[in-house]
């Protein structure tokens, strides 16, 4: 079963959360800047990037969605 993992930044604001099984990280992750705005966001299959990862601005605003390739 997959339990919720956060990351934080030396300074104690929060840098990443998501999903871990096993070590692994899988499902919807998101990642933050010291400010607290998203800096990007995607989804894990098996510890591999998968699917649409979007980048923010910083005022919140997509900046570029880039799609993952799998790996062979």
């Amino acid at each position: 079963m997959a339990k919720e993992h956060l990351h934080y930044h030396k300074d104690g604001s929060l840098w990443a959360k998501g999903q871990m099984l096993d070590e692994v990280m899988v499902g919807y992750w998101e990642w933050f800047r010291k400010d607290g705005t998203k800096l990007r966001s995607g989804s894990f299959e098996n510890g591999e990037q998968i699917g649409d990862w979007t980048t923010y601005d910083k005022s919140g605003a997509v900046y570029k969605v880039t799609k993952m390739k799998p790996k062979k």
